[in-house]
């Protein structure tokens, strides 16, 4: 049977001139005006905001930095298109057992990494068991192939993957840049060196990386897999990319607006809104899978009681903060999933602020005010510890969180805000030490529900890092979730992750805030565009034009 995984709306796609039509991408920059000649060759720079990642190989941890890095020079196996269909990428076709248990992966002949070793079914293999490894330290590639038990290397261009358990979403977790294809030998080199410059068969080789500084990328001059994304065969049009950290997003605007830099990630709503009047193109990607969202710790007091949760959520109060802040860039969810997720299903009734019913529940729930306003119960006070990562968390999500606070405060929380760093988050969460977080998760597809939601989640990665970090173990979650996973997509399936959704929001462990922002802003290029999957951008098109 041949495999049919459930389509994704394709990223949003903004010009801040035009609204511009569609082919085989899914973002892209503004077309260039007449007087502006794009050119081959040259050098791209680009700025990023987000935390600089500690390992350039995607396998190892898995973030979302890694993952805007890695796509310029590491493939997956699939890809997806602007409507939201899975399509071939380094495999041709792939194809399903009736009973879910055996894929067979047809991969395109004739391939070779960066470093010329053969791309066929042995690198799968190879890849598929580095992921798997506890000494890679994975977590979300290791999380999204758990039910993988082995790959089979039928012939050099087929691979068959056993699994124990059906995995419906096993496509759409091999679209991702977590589980990007390596060079073997290039693994073989160990973590150290294969972290400084894994070797894939990109349109962009890593020639070197300046920690704090930046990582140069060279074209790839032998490039032959064009994914979607490509509009053209061969190799990429610029020569090569800087890839500047930049922490400080005023002082990336600036880069961006003298001509010193052609793309930045993470600006500020205000910088987004005066876009167009400075001539500024805009490319508006949202993040698949969760929304931002506040998860409670429902494994531990004072959320272990549903009263208390429903009580943060009702006065936490967080839409006129979304609309003043981000200033249109960012609407209100009510769904754990992603607008981008043609199967969110959001219920805006049980996110209604009344902080009078808040204050109600939490006298019935024992807690008495406090002479100071926050309340106790047996010698206790209502605090909850929210440490917030610096390096994942805008400013404006910062002052968002502040206002969160203030308004809980109403009714007597004592939330603690602590802004630490990603290593130190990262280690509050491995010891419990929090009772709310907020803690971006970016997967292809609905699936990514069993992740954060099932009580599995609640089981560390080699990395150390678990994903359910609401703590949530609920048998009947847990059922709807195991069967969605091992039912095919379509209209089954999209039923029993809709009764997810709508048992997960009423169990108050979250608050959705808004999909994960993933906005860029660009100068002087055009041909940028962002993968149908994750909304990273790839520069395979991208020409640089005159200023």
């Amino acid at each position: 049977m041949k495999s049919r995984p459930t389509p994704a709306l394709a990223a949003t796609v903004t010009s801040v001139c035009a609204l511009a039509a569609l082919a085989l991408t899914s973002c892209a920059t503004p077309a260039p005006s007449a007087d502006t000649a794009a050119r081959n060759g040259g050098t791209l720079v680009y700025a990023t905001g987000d935390a600089e990642p500690a390992c350039l190989d995607p396998h190892v941890g898995g973030n979302y930095p890694q993952a805007l890095v890695a796509t310029q020079y590491l493939e997956p196996l699939v890809g997806r298109d602007a409507s939201g269909a899975m399509q071939p990428w380094l495999a041709e076709a792939w194809e399903v057992s009736d009973d879910g248990l055996t894929w067979d992966f047809t991969l395109k002949g004739d391939v070779t990494f960066t470093d010329g070793t053969p791309f066929d079914a042995a690198a799968v293999k190879a890849n598929i068991e580095h992921l798997q490894d506890p000494e890679t330290q994975s977590s979300t590639g290791f999380i999204a192939t758990t039910k993988v038990e082995r790959v089979e290397v039928v012939d050099a261009t087929h691979a068959r993957f056993h699994l124990s358990a059906p995995d419906s979403a096993l496509v759409e977790s091999l679209s991702q840049p977590w589980t990007a294809m390596q060079s073997p030998a290039g693994i073989a080199r160990g973590m150290e060196a294969n972290c400084q410059a894994p070797i894939g068969t990109g349109p962009f080789i890593v020639e070197s990386w300046e920690p704090q500084q930046r990582v140069t990328l060279v074209r790839n001059n032998d490039y032959a897999t064009p994914g979607p994304e490509a509009s053209h065969e061969g190799p990429a049009f610029i020569d090569r990319i800087e890839w500047r950290f930049i922490p400080d997003a005023a002082t990336r605007q600036a880069a961006l607006a003298s001509g010193e830099v052609n793309v930045i990630d993470n600006p500020l709503p205000s910088d987004i809104a005066a876009a167009e009047t400075a001539g500024i193109g805009h490319i508006n990607a949202p993040r698949p899978g969760s929304v931002n969202r506040i998860e409670l710790n429902s494994g531990q007091a004072p959320f272990d009681d549903q009263r208390v949760r429903e009580a943060f959520v009702k006065s936490a109060d967080p839409g006129p903060g979304i609309a003043a802040l981000f200033q249109g860039a960012a609407e209100q969810s009510f769904s754990p999933l992603a607008s981008t997720e043609p199967t969110a299903v959001g219920d805006e009734s049980l996110f209604q602020t009344d902080a009078k019913a808040a204050a109600q529940l939490l006298d019935e729930a024992g807690w008495k005010p406090g002479s100071d306003g926050v309340r106790t119960k047996d010698g206790k006070r209502l605090t909850v510890r929210f440490p917030v990562s610096t390096n994942q968390s805008t400013a404006a999500e910062q002052s968002l969180f502040e206002q969160i606070q203030a308004n809980t405060a109403q009714v007597g929380f004592d939330v603690q805000l602590e802004p630490v760093d990603l290593p130190t988050w990262h280690e509050r969460l491995g010891s419990k030490s929090y009772e709310a977080v907020s803690a971006p998760y970016s997967k292809v597809g609905p699936d990514v529900l069993r992740i954060l939601y099932h009580s599995s989640g609640i089981t560390p990665a080699p990395s150390g890092y678990f994903a359910n970090h609401a703590m949530l173990q609920d048998p009947e979650i847990d059922r709807i979730l195991t069967e969605a996973s091992s039912t095919n997509p379509g209209e089954q399936r999209d039923a029993l992750y809709a009764d997810a959704q709508q048992r997960i929001l009423a169990s108050y462990v979250l608050l959705p805030l808004y999909d994960q922002q993933n906005h860029f802003l660009t100068n002087n290029v055009e041909g940028v565009v962002t993968l149908g999957t994750v909304g990273t951008p790839t520069f395979i098109n991208a020409q640089l034009t005159a200023g």
